[in-house]
């Protein structure tokens, strides 16, 4: 015998699972789906009309169909079928998440609509290249930060990098790294840890997707007084592809159809002087890397370095370097 204490609560898992604007249940056809579901042989109509209205005033969005298809439905739900569309093409379209995470996680999005609409979410979102990542301990991994960031404790791991052989191994022979944990972000599709390192006395980041062997130590972190007015996001925005390099205040002029790659890049605060009926100038802080002049090379001949020079000539070493190796014989 089914116990008549939860039976609201399984007429409300049935109202959420099966019905949908389009797919109305009437008191008929909920008593049968209950008796074959959850073993309820006595429900009937009365019961039933009251205990929908009990569930419409504890909060559950019930709305009425009229007409030749009269019955009952959830009308309202906390995400609605474009929001969760939107959420599995996210998942399937990132490289971070794993294949076998990717899955669990539209399974659970599908769980938030019912039946009827779950089987929209069932679908690939095609991205050319794309590749997702192979590392499951990655989830691990954002647990472990974000757990030492709100103990304030250190945390300590080794961190790797893909050999030829396809594996990601160790660096530095297997060197545990102990850092301090001051924030996470993402960039080109990646998580990073971002970080004080007290033997470098310097802020670094890390890709989270490559630490191994993580773990919260007992000591406090370290670097306070570096984070007291870090912008996570001017960070970002000078770092190009996360890729570290001494910082410089460099000076800028672009061709003006290229105001929307300026702002794209660092931001809507930027300040464009105009140079000439053609030209803008910007001042901007990057932090000067080999992934800083291959973005300025993939953005072509419309922005060059005018400040400081010698910037100017290290990236120009760098690009001539790359074109002297394409040309040399094999």
């Amino acid at each position: 015998m089914a116990d008549d204490k939860l039976k609201i609560l399984y007429l409300m898992k049935l109202l959420l699972n099966e019905t949908e604007k389009d797919h109305p249940m009437n008191a008929a056809e909920i008593a049968e789906k209950m008796k074959e579901r959850y073993n309820y042989t006595t429900y009937n109509r009365k019961t039933i009309y009251a205990d929908i209205e009990r569930l419409k005033t504890y909060g559950l969005k019930i709305g009425q169909a009229k007409g030749s298809s009269f019955g009952y439905y959830v009308e309202e739900r906390d995400f609605d079928l474009a929001e969760l569309k939107l959420m599995v093409d996210a998942v399937q379209s990132s490289k971070f998440i794993t294949k076998r995470k990717s899955k669990d996680l539209i399974q659970k999005l599908g769980s938030l609509t019912s039946e009827y609409n779950a089987r929209h979410l069932k679908r690939e979102v095609y991205i050319r290249n794309r590749i997702k990542s192979s590392n499951d301990s990655i989830y691990a991994n954002v647990d472990t930060i974000h757990a030492a960031i709100n103990d304030n404790r250190q945390i300590s791991f080794r961190y790797c990098e893909w050999t030829v052989g396809k594996s990601l191994e160790p660096r530095k022979d297997g060197k545990l790294y102990t850092v301090s944990p001051w924030a996470l972000t993402w960039d080109d599709e990646n998580y990073y840890m971002v970080g004080y390192d007290a033997d470098a006395e310097m802020i670094k980041h890390y890709r989270v997707d490559k630490m191994k062997n993580m773990r919260m130590t007992d000591s406090k972190r370290l670097g306070k007084e570096r984070f007291q007015n870090f912008d996570l996001a001017a960070f970002a925005r000078k770092t190009f592809g996360m890729y570290g390099g001494e910082e410089r205040e460099l000076t800028l002029e672009c061709e003006n159809h290229l105001v929307g790659v300026i702002i794209d890049r660092f931001g809507r605060d930027v300040t464009l002087i105009p140079a000439d009926d053609e030209h803008f100038r910007t001042n901007v802080a990057v932090a000067v890397s080999p992934h800083f002049f291959g973005w300025l090379a993939a953005v072509g001949n419309g922005i060059q370095i005018v400040w400081p020079e010698e910037v100017r000539k290290q990236c120009r070493r760098y690009l001539q370097g790359v074109v002297d190796a394409m040309n040399n014989e094999t």
